[in-house]
């Protein structure tokens, strides 16, 4: 309960020493950056205290921490120094969302701490918690940056790991430990992502109130809502896919025949073809499901088969409500309100927050240094964050800002020039601020791959997005209505296009990886059984069987861009005060922002048909994976402001059919979240309330005690590099350096094969394997030195792994803890 407190107190302080800088920095946004200064001040704080580190300025401990607090403090001081009166009026004019914030942000931080109080246990299987325990420690435990690898001693984190640098930076300041910190960290990130998203939302009605009412000269323009933004975490966190309201129906036997011989059968699971739904349901028949591990198949609905009909994997669909029970504080999760952050920034710009020039040798940049600087420094950190997130960031700033520019001088190819003249120099500007980061990472990615055997099926693409595209049709369908003018033409052709130039790429991939790669292209076809031609005639003929998906995403496509694309005037509006027509979208701006969020989230769903990014699994697993979640940021946002929209323009019938509409959908996309959460949390542990704790590592105590007070004795002894027994991933292996922070010569080879080369491990394996079954001391001594061992641990997992000969390190090393079956020698 202190450690929450505390880090309640450090981040609320951090927000409130911020908000002068944001106040400055988004003078176009209604709430001038105030939902997003938390944020904002961890990245800067977080940006700061690491490049002093890296650059060996400061160190890695609390000196640091607050030097680069000073510094954050100095620049706050500066954006306020000629604005004081401004800010003080903001404050006193804006009470109503100061408080909205703070309680939003208190009570998810809360919940989110209760929910994680009820399951922390930081388990090896199923998720990545020891990867990310062991990170955290690796922070707390490095003097400089960068972070050392606890799994390749000798070596620097090969990750994208700026959020474990937080989360250790937090940890550090308020002296919490690494198991309880990774529950806290997580729950902070879902704070900062309800109210950002909330934030995002408020300043996009304030802006659609202010454009519609502004040429009323009759009528004074209304303070924004606060509670009609609380639609944006509501979809954005809770809302969840439509398998848990499948599932429910499952293990109620809905659509399944019972025969009198004990089995069932169902023609339309079958046809759904969702593991786990196409078997019967265990008897007793409940809403409510009850199989281990159920909530798990919500994040694998997209089934992948080959030409031969052999199914190849999983392929992770996670969205965010079940990312946050699952608890894994995985990068994707971490960035997810600097991601959200980089909406705020894109919004500031396309609302013309940042008016300015800046002269280029090859061009002249609308926009100030400050605003160019700013998002630098974002799109680096999602960099640095999770690299993923770079692409769909810089797309959404760079396009908003080509967008602002149409609004001010209207669509043509000048607006291609403006993205380039944007995205190379931020980009470059990204790269430069974070080159300490980029110098050693090493990415194992290996290129793009067609994906030219996997279009997702229509059905289970609606399982997965059914709870925001029924939304977004009829947001789509409202605009219309109003008759908003669209450029159809445009609309159409853009979208037919870009399938056309995704489509040219795959088969382009294709062929290349043919002619160039034919050790990767002839053992794929010759596991389908066909030549190249036969192949991509199969291909193509199950894209065709599978068209549903893209037919949907036209559907959503299609009217977006057209929107989108409308020719406007200034008169627009007034125009449409006087008739019943809707103004163009661009003489609206939130409109014309929230679909441009519509649009890079269709496209980013649509690009994994096509292509995906070859890794360690070789198929398409984590390009789904990641481009997915990302979608579903972009999308819930857009969904949450057409509902706002859409309730406060509907009047009568059609108000009351829209409200049974959305009704439907919260029902279904709630569902998850109301069955899972009880499931994962034991009922609360409603029977067992003394077991709530936020430390991951509590339930160590029980299940390995005598290596818990190992983990315990060692956090206290000089660092150094730690013998243990090597072994599988998503095992106990790797135990000792994941909850001290000691590096070990090797602890998980898969994981590490993830981040590097497999080269790099050459016979650490072995070597170590050698270490405690060698007979002689000479090897054990030579295995020691290479590798600067100072500590050797023998415990039970060693003695199952090797033949352990004990009696050597007795006679040469000394013992320095001894409980029950596991002993620490160090050498001396």
């Amino acid at each position: 309960m202190l450690s929450f407190f505390s880090w309640y107190i450090l981040i609320t302080l951090l927000g409130w020493i911020t908000f002068p800088l944001t106040f400055r920095l988004f003078p176009a946004l209604a709430d001038r950056g105030y939902t997003a200064a938390r944020a904002f001040g961890l990245l800067g704080w977080g940006y700061v205290f690491w490049l002093l580190a890296s650059l060996g300025i400061a160190q890695n401990n609390i000196g640091g921490l607050l030097l680069g607090l000073l510094i954050l403090v100095g620049l706050s001081a500066w954006a306020i120094s000629n604005r004081r009166s401004q800010l003080f009026e903001f404050l006193k004019s804006n009470i109503s969302l100061l408080l909205a914030t703070e309680i939003l942000f208190l009570a998810a931080f809360g919940i989110m701490a209760f929910i994680r109080a009820n399951n922390p246990e930081t388990f090896t299987a199923g998720g990545e918690k020891w990867m990310e325990v062991a990170f955290i420690n690796a922070v707390l435990h490095s003097p400089t940056f960068p972070p050392h690898d606890p799994w390749l001693s000798g070596y620097a984190i090969s990750y994208y790991h700026f959020g474990y640098v937080m989360a250790g930076m937090l940890a550090l300041f308020t002296s919490t430990i690494a198991s309880v910190a990774h529950n806290l960290m997580l729950s902070l990130i879902f704070a900062l992502s309800a109210v950002g998203a909330y934030g995002i939302l408020y300043n996009l009605l304030a802006n659609y109130q202010v454009q519609i009412t502004k040429n009323q000269s009759s009528v004074s323009i209304p303070r924004p809502s606060i509670g009609a933004p609380l639609l944006a975490p509501l979809f954005l966190l809770v809302v969840s896919n439509l398998e848990g309201f499948l599932h429910s129906l499952h293990h109620a036997g809905l659509f399944w025949q019972f025969n009198a011989d004990g089995t069932a059968t169902s023609r339309f699971w079958t046809w759904l073809d969702i593991v786990d739904l196409r078997t019967p349901p265990a008897q007793p028949l409940t809403l409510a499901p009850k199989e281990f591990f159920w909530w798990w198949r919500a994040s694998r609905v997209i089934m992948d088969y080959d030409l031969q009909g052999n199914w190849t994997g999983d392929v992770i669909s996670e969205f965010p409500a079940f990312s946050y029970l699952l608890g894994d504080l995985h990068p994707h999760v971490l960035a997810m309100p600097f991601m959200l952050l980089a909406v705020a920034v894109a919004l500031n710009l396309f609302l013309g927050g940042w008016r300015g020039k800046i002269n280029l040798y090859f061009g002249e940049l609308q926009i100030s240094r400050e605003g160019f600087l700013v998002s630098a420094l974002l799109l680096g950190g999602l960099a640095f964050l999770n690299t993923w997130d770079i692409l769909p960031g810089a797309a959404l700033i760079v396009f908003s800002y080509a967008v602002f520019r149409v609004r001010e001088s209207g669509w043509g190819w000048e607006r291609l020039e403006d993205v380039l003249l944007l995205g190379i120099p931020v980009l470059i500007a990204a790269y430069g601020l974070y080159l300490p980061f980029f110098v050693g990472f090493d990415s194992q990615a290996g290129g793009v791959l067609p994906s030219l055997m996997f279009p997702t099926r229509g059905a289970q693409l609606w399982v997965m997005w059914g709870t925001l595209f029924i939304p977004l049709f009829a947001f789509l369908i409202f605009l219309w209505r109003r008759r908003t003018p669209a450029n159809w033409r445009a609309g159409t052709w853009t979208s037919l296009g870009l399938v056309l130039v995704l489509l040219a790429l795959m088969l382009t991939f294709g062929f290349l990886a043919l002619t160039l790669k034919p050790d990767l292209a002839q053992p794929l076809l010759a596991s389908q059984g066909r030549d190249a031609s036969q192949f991509i005639v199969d291909s193509m003929a199950r894209r065709l069987s599978y068209i549903g998906s893209l037919l949907t995403l036209l559907a959503i496509l299609i009217p977006t861009l057209s929107f989108l694309f409308s020719n406007h005037s200034s008169n627009d509006v007034v125009e449409a005060e006087e008739s019943t027509a809707e103004p163009a979208s661009l003489a609206l701006p939130s409109i014309a922002f929230v679909l441009l969020l519509i649009a890079l989230g269709v496209i980013l769903i649509l690009g994994p048909d096509f292509l995906y990014l070859r890794d360690n699994f070789s198929y398409r697993i984590n390009t789904v994976f990641k481009f997915y979640f990302q979608a579903w940021e972009l999308l819930s946002l857009a969904v949450a402001f057409g509902v706002a929209v859409m309730f406060s323009n509907l009047k009568k019938w059609s108000l009351g059919l829209y409200s049974a509409l959305i009704g439907a959908v919260l029902l279904a996309g709630l569902a998850y979240p109301v069955f899972a959460l009880p499931s994962k949390t034991d009922n609360f542990k409603a029977s067992n309330p003394e077991q709530r704790t936020l430390d991951g590592a509590a339930y160590l105590a029980n299940s390995m005690p005598d290596d818990y007070q190992a983990f315990q004795f060692m956090k206290n002894l000089e660092p150094g590099v730690v013998a243990e027994a090597v072994g599988g991933q998503y095992t106990e292996y790797a135990r000792i350096s994941t909850f001290t922070g000691m590096p070990t010569v090797l602890g998980w080879p898969g994981h590490e094969g993830q981040w590097r080369d497999y080269a790099l491990q050459g016979t650490r394996e072995q070597d170590i394997a050698a270490l405690y079954s060698a007979p002689d001391w000479v090897t054990t001594q030579s295995i020691i030195d290479r590798y600067d061992i100072r500590y050797v641990v023998v415990g039970n997992l060693e003695r199952n792994t090797y033949r352990v000969n004990e009696e050597k390190f007795k006679n040469f090393l000394k013992p320095i803890f001894q409980q029950g079956s596991i002993t620490i020698y160090e050498v001396p």
